[in-house]
């Protein structure tokens, strides 16, 4: 597994290079993707059906797959334990870079 960075963040902007670094292999990535449109997809079920408790199955999707992909695939550990917030938002702003073509999907 990759050594934890000792440096602190102060903000988003700062972070979110760091978040790349640590997201370089294209499967993990992926495995990012899937979770989080899965996030989605169950957010809106839940919403249509109004079956709330679907809402309990988000952070497992979510995380699951990219949990998967940091343990298998990027060999690292993910920055959730140590950033939580900025990695939630770091999942988003990926997903939107995937899709507008900033990074590669």
């Amino acid at each position: 597994m990759a050594t934890q960075t000792t440096e602190r963040y102060t903000s988003f902007a700062e972070f979110y290079p760091y978040y790349l670094q640590e997201h370089s292999n294209a499967t993990c990535r992926r495995l990012h993707y899937v979770g989080s449109l899965l996030v989605l997809s169950i957010l809106a079920y839940a919403i249509v059906s109004q079956q709330w408790l679907w809402l309990l199955a988000m952070p497992l999707a979510g995380y699951g797959f990219a949990w998967v992909g940091h343990f298998i695939f990027e060999k690292n550990r993910p920055a959730t334990f140590q950033y939580p917030l900025y990695s939630l938002m770091g999942d988003w702003v990926m997903l939107k870079d995937a899709f507008t073509g900033r990074i590669k999907f």
